[in-house]
């Protein structure tokens, strides 16, 4: 196959929104030659060229790798249950740090061609964002802290790697509730409130402008850590005003607070904006169209929501504005609900 990746590719993590999304896309291009691997919990996500296997179980993965032989790697995989880790740091650390010890042996034994995710929950957003790859790392959360032991695992095991530190992934779930769009997007639709902070700020970006990245970066691979965060600053509140507008919820159901009233459990980080100047001077060009694209979308004042009177929302527009890129629109994968309609149980 001409102008394609080293192939064939792995792509780990597929129940989370980057590699559901990347999984599709690139299936779409290379077909058979891309293979997901998904949790074997997760049994509901099936079809071809999907693999279930634990990323904490080293002999399955081992077996994966020499299968498969796979000559790169998209490594989207671990959990980021802010609560879950809090309360199970073992399960954090052996999913997101041992797991990543996994896939990255499978990756150095077969030289393949390395994307690693994390996040930008490394830093702890008291500084007030705009943090550089040079910034001292800081979480506040056990899972902020096991993804900068997982990023050591990749720098130790796949030196070659390019380390990407993304924000918010804004694309479809898999499961209807994962993701800060269908997360947000599913307590309004049983109508119930959401309470989302004034003070935690992230950089967001389209899946369909992430997918376009990973594929730059396996044509002219590049090594390092680079921070990968969208061009537009928002508060998880203003996400969720944009949520509620887009999708045409009930404006009521939206409740705003300080991270600081939240309690403590999870620890919330503040302002994490990313600066990604590195990796567009790197690459020579912006990879990142603003989320949400249209700018008449971007809440002014945290009454916006509730004056949007004329805005008329529906899911298919939070399909053709929030999941998709309407600049450059990719493909949006189907969710659960779509693939399954009212079934819960195996069959």
């Amino acid at each position: 196959m001409t102008n394609a990746p080293p192939l064939p590719m792995l792509i780990t993590g597929i129940a989370g929104v980057p590699g559901y999304n990347a999984f599709h896309h690139f299936r779409a291009r290379y077909g058979d030659q891309v293979i997901g691997l998904r949790q074997a919990s997760m049994w509901p996500l099936a079809g071809d060229g999907i693999v279930a296997c634990d990323v904490e179980d080293a002999k399955g993965i081992e077996r994966l790798w020499e299968q498969y032989k796979f000559k790169s790697l998209l490594n989207c995989a671990g959990t980021c249950r802010l609560k879950s880790c809090e309360l199970d740091p073992t399960m954090a650390h052996r999913v997101n740090v041992a797991g990543t010890g996994n896939i990255m042996t499978g990756a150095a034994a077969h030289g393949a061609l390395t994307i690693h995710l994390s996040v930008d929950l490394v830093f702890s957003g008291e500084q007030q964002g705009e943090y550089t790859e040079a910034d001292p790392l800081d979480p506040v959360t056990v899972y902020g802290a096991k993804m900068v032991e997982a990023e050591t695992v990749v720098r130790t095991l796949r030196p070659e790697s390019c380390i990407l530190r993304i924000s918010l992934p804004m694309g479809i779930s898999f499961n209807g509730h994962a993701g800060a769009i269908d997360w947000i997007a599913s307590r309004f639709k049983q109508e119930k409130p959401a309470t989302l902070y004034y003070d935690e700020i992230r950089t967001p970006t389209y899946t369909d402008c992430m997918n376009r990245l990973y594929e730059r970066l396996f044509f002219n691979p590049i090594v390092g850590t680079f921070h990968a965060g969208g061009s537009r600053t928002l508060s998880l509140f203003e996400i969720a005003q944009i949520v509620s507008v887009v999708g045409g919820y009930d404006p009521s159901l939206l409740q705003g607070c300080p991270r600081i009233e939240a309690g403590p459990m999870p620890p919330r980080a503040g302002n994490v904006t990313m600066n990604s100047s590195k990796i567009i001077e790197t690459l020579g060009y912006q990879p990142f169209d603003p989320w949400p694209f249209p700018a008449h979308l971007v809440p002014t004042h945290r009454a916006w929501h509730l004056e949007q009177k004329e805005f008329s929302g529906s899911q298919e527009q939070v399909h053709a504005l929030l999941y998709q890129n309407p600049n450059a629109p990719g493909t949006t994968p189907p969710s659960r609900s779509e693939l399954w309609g009212s079934k819960r149980f195996r069959p």
